[in-house]
């Protein structure tokens, strides 16, 4: 994804009062966890699979497609997170194996949540240091997504907690919810900046209500986080790491 004014140029934003932060894979380390897993799940129920999309050399990634499916027709049930792929990755296999997955599948499956659950942490590189330097200059807002226990168990074994003014935990990215936050926090939309890794659900939006964003590509990018069309608009820039937002905002 590319974007018209690279960070490279280091034009300042100004009047800028709220930073606010996406979490997973911006912060922490997350869709890996998640991706380990798939592979795991799949080997788990491989004697279901019908022959025609048996795992190939020439195409790694066959057991996509029917489990995210079923996640995404389950977004509006259960939301995102680890339960939320548990109860996906339980269904897919009932359905795939025609009802004749054994219980201790199931139960393993339920243990590959739980592990996730109580994975450790993994910090992005310089997390630490861009915190501790911009937290003299603004306030500063987590606004992440998913199962609101799960989120909260992540932030306070990440040990960034105290960096926020304000934690927001929402069930979807979008323009109402922004809108509500800036409202909350007593801002302008143009006061505020939005620093993530999905142009989706971090960028997009904000952009949208007259905000600011920072897009921190991450290696991989969940399809359903995925845009069809490049932004392009002159409050977006896209940095190369969390560090290069320093040299926008100090």
């Amino acid at each position: 994804m590319k974007n018209q004014t690279p960070a490279s140029a280091h034009i300042k934003i100004t009047n800028i009062e709220v930073i606010g932060f996406d979490a997973d894979d911006t912060l922490w380390h997350n869709l890996p966890y998640f991706l380990e897993v798939e592979q795991k799940f799949w080997a788990l129920i491989e004697e279901y699979l019908p022959a025609a999309t048996q795992k190939t050399e020439s195409s790694p990634r066959w057991h996509l497609s029917p489990l995210n499916a079923t996640e995404m027709q389950n977004i509006k049930r259960y939301g995102y997170g680890v339960k939320a792929f548990i109860l996906s990755m339980i269904e897919t296999a009932i359905r795939i194996s025609s009802g004749r997955i054994g219980t201790n599948a199931i139960s393993e499956i339920i243990d590959y949540g739980k592990d996730m659950l109580d994975h450790p942490i993994e910090l992005m590189d310089d997390v630490v240091e861009v915190l501790q330097t911009l937290a003299p200059h603004y306030r500063m807002v987590l606004v992440t997504k998913g199962d609101l226990l799960d989120q909260q168990n992540k932030l306070i074994r990440s040990g960034l907690e105290d960096y926020f003014h304000h934690i927001e935990i929402v069930t979807e990215k979008n323009i109402e919810g922004y809108s509500k936050l800036v409202k909350h926090l007593d801002l302008n939309p143009a006061q505020f900046v939005m620093i993530g890794n999905s142009l989706k659900s971090d960028i997009v939006p904000v952009l949208k209500i007259g905000g600011h964003g920072l897009h921190i590509p991450y290696p991989t990018t969940w399809i359903h986080e995925q845009v069809d069309e490049p932004v392009i608009h002159k409050h977006f820039k896209e940095l190369k790491n969390i560090k290069d937002c320093l040299s926008l905002l100090i």
